[in-house]
């Protein structure tokens, strides 16, 4: 029973890092601001009745192509090395297993993101996590992407995370719509905490909730962002709604800690239970 794992589980742009993780580098590269882009690429999407995340995808491919810019993992990669993160996140993954290794927990780290693998892998802070689901493309022979072979949006986050529940690999699609009775899951929705911003975290958001885990709308400090998290808040998808500082002794730090050492609390109270349990049956 010791070594209890919880899992923490992140959105990425906004959550984590500053804005969307295209716009550091990937969007300038094409000659364009972000604003411009995003506007062209959504509308491309709504005029051919296209999923705006897979839409986008297909748009970065087609003006990347007309611009002569050569899309490759290796240029995605390095997107990914110029993320900038909101205060205290490079140092907040450390900080908290370190907490949750005092209390006797396993504090497991995971990215479900509609932002792109690719660029994921280049990002300082992926070391940390044991698993990375985002948006991925496939490559052609010319190293170059042809086709979006994943798509991350709001159902698939929610697939993602019953994969991470029930302990499953990413790639186990077909199991994870299979029945496994609570007790055999490996991480209960009641040992997650969700961190999200935005209109593609909400069914998580919901589904970690009503499941007896904690879901933290984050929004950027000293920003209109505030008042979409607290809708979040008073329309029960969330447990709190809080700045997107995770610096230590900011209220996300300390909300967090709290709800650590309470599932640490619980987990002793099961032990002492079932030795109470064993006296019953050994007098």
């Amino acid at each position: 029973m010791k070594n209890t794992i919880v899992a923490l589980v992140y959105d990425f742009d906004e959550t984590l890092s500053t804005t969307y993780m295209q716009d550091y580098v990937l969007i300038p590269e094409l000659g364009m601001t972000p604003k411009t882009f995003w506007k062209k690429a959504n509308q491309w999407s709504q005029d051919n009745g296209v999923d705006q995340i897979t839409g986008s995808m297909y748009y970065f491919m087609k003006t990347a192509k007309e611009k002569g810019v050569r899309l490759t993992r290796e240029n995605f990669q390095y997107c990914g090395t110029l993320v900038k993160y909101y205060k205290g996140v490079e140092t907040w993954f450390e900080r908290i297993n370190e907490y949750g290794k005092k209390l006797g927990l396993k504090i497991e780290h995971y990215i479900i993101s509609s932002g792109y693998e690719e660029i994921l892998k280049g990002a300082s802070i992926c070391k940390y996590c044991k698993d990375v689901y985002g948006c991925s493309y496939a490559f052609g022979e010319d190293g170059t992407p042809v086709w979006p072979a994943r798509v991350i949006n709001y159902s698939t986050k929610v697939q993602c995370l019953s994969k991470i529940n029930k302990g499953l690999g990413k790639l186990d699609d077909k199991l994870v719509n299979e029945y496994m009775e609570d007790a055999k899951r490996r991480i209960p929705f009641s040992r997650i905490i969700y961190f999200g911003d935005g209109m593609t975290d909400i069914p998580s958001m919901k589904l970690v909730n009503t499941r007896g885990g904690n879901a933290i709308a984050v929004y950027k400090p000293k920003s209109n962002h505030k008042e979409k998290a607290i809708k979040l808040l008073k329309d029960e998808r969330v447990n709190f709604a809080l700045p997107a500082d995770y610096s230590e002794g900011t209220p996300l730090d300390t909300v967090v800690k709290t709800i650590l050492e309470k599932l640490s609390k619980e987990r002793n109270l099961e032990i002492l239970k079932k030795n109470e349990e064993k006296k019953k049956l050994h007098g």
